[in-house]
């Protein structure tokens, strides 16, 4: 079963755009080119978006293989398929990783142990429930990397069409 996505990579070094080029190349089995642009928020970096399409588990192979470079800002998402939920990753150098499970309408889902867990450590007082949900939601990730996000001037555009 095949699926679908998106790498988005927010922020990385010139020096490391290639490697981030060969190790994508490296998961998909094929010769990948991606166009990178400045990246206005922060000076001396570049960004990129690439679609991809593979089996269930590309993004994940995706994440690990950019997971280790300390200056690198990148998402990678998964459309959900017949056979799996949807996928994200989110990874800043401060924070590490973040994985969600999405499902069909991008919504995180979260498991009901992680609920649980995040509940009791509320309950014993070892952290605020607000700041665990928070966490399992992804929030310091998204709140990280949304001024990456915007693009800024001379970015491709997307258009997407409503079909009725």
């Amino acid at each position: 079963m095949t699926t679908r996505g998106v790498l988005y990579v927010h922020s990385a070094p010139r020096a490391l755009c290639p490697h981030v080029e060969w190790a994508v190349a490296g998961v998909l089995g094929a010769r990948v080119s991606l166009d990178w642009i400045r990246q206005p928020a922060a000076p001396g970096t570049w960004r990129s978006e690439f679609s991809w399409q593979g089996s269930v588990g590309t993004a994940s192979k995706l994440a690990s293989a950019l997971r280790g470079w300390d200056l690198l800002r990148f998402e990678v998402t998964a459309e959900p398929c017949a056979t799996a939920e949807g996928e994200r990753y989110s990874a800043t150098p401060d924070l590490g990783i973040f994985h969600a499970v999405t499902g069909l309408h991008g919504d995180i889902l979260i498991p009901e142990d992680r609920l649980r867990a995040a509940l009791a450590r509320s309950q014993r007082g070892e952290s605020d429930l607000e700041a665990e949900l928070a966490k399992l939601l992804g929030k310091p990730w998204d709140d990280e990397l949304e001024p990456f996000r915007y693009a800024g001037e001379g970015a491709p555009v997307r258009w997407l069409h409503q079909v009725v």
